[in-house]
């Protein structure tokens, strides 16, 4: 079952168009990958999913994006609401200048949450980014005191509290090493049980790890979009099998 379908989406910057008519339906509970060589629009694409790209000057979007039975691009929506349900994690971790506790509890405190409530907010969340066990006994420790990975499980946390129905991720481990890579693979995996989850990345090896399904952009547009075991074994466009082939990227 689809929770978020495009249709027909364009994406200009002035008069450069970015984002060529792509279309596609995201499944629920699913990992999908969005594959491509730099700058062929894939993060631009991945930010028209919860409306990251309102905030840059003379951006426009024309098509649909469905989620919840409802435009995303209607202009009665609130992007703030629509980024509580579908949120980001960005390539380089960005945890608040704050303790462990008040990265968690900060979102989750705004929209009205009381003690009680954020501590359990605080564990379940640091519990499902697999980030519980390594930091309960120093919560009132400043969050910059982490490691490169463990800031990032962080910053996955924090989307976690305020319980969104997709984490979108742009190349959320391409800072990281190797150990805290796989780590967040594996979170990945146990998190599309509660959430879909929506990775762009430059590592075609790391798709066809934690990938169900897997998109190929290009220039903008979406050549070819099927089940990862298929765009990598089978694809059924040239310019997919030259790209995973290495031929260009």
């Amino acid at each position: 079952m689809s929770i978020i379908t495009t249709k027909n989406v364009n994406l200009y910057y002035r008069d450069k168009q970015a984002i060529n008519n792509v279309s596609m339906d995201i499944e629920k509970n699913e990992i999908t990958a969005l594959i491509g060589p730099s700058g062929c629009g894939k993060s631009t694409f991945l930010r028209i999913l919860n409306r990251m790209n309102d905030t840059i000057l003379n951006c426009k979007i024309t098509g649909e994006v469905i989620f919840d039975q409802i435009n995303l691009y209607d202009s009665k929506i609130d992007p703030m609401l629509i980024r509580k349900k579908i949120g980001m994690v960005f390539q380089k971790p960005n945890p608040f200048p704050l303790s462990i506790y008040d990265n968690i509890a900060y979102a989750p405190r705004y929209h009205g949450k009381k003690k009680r409530e954020l501590d359990e907010i605080v564990e379940n969340s640091l519990k499902q980014a697999a980030l519980w066990d390594e930091v309960k006994d120093r919560l009132k420790k400043s969050a910059l005191s982490l490691s490169g990975g463990q800031q990032q499980r962080l910053c996955i946390a924090r989307t976690i509290a305020l319980n969104p129905e997709v984490i979108l991720l742009d190349e959320a481990t391409s800072a990281l090493d190797p150990i805290s890579t796989f780590k967040i693979e594996d979170l990945l995996a146990t998190l599309k049980k509660t959430f879909t989850v929506v990775i762009v990345t430059h590592n075609m090896q790391q798709a066809s790890r934690i990938a169900d399904k897997t998109a190929f952009f290009l220039l903008g547009d979406l050549i070819e979009y099927d089940t990862t075991e298929k765009i990598f074994t089978d694809p059924q466009n040239k310019k997919t099998l030259d790209y995973i082939s290495g031929h260009f990227g």
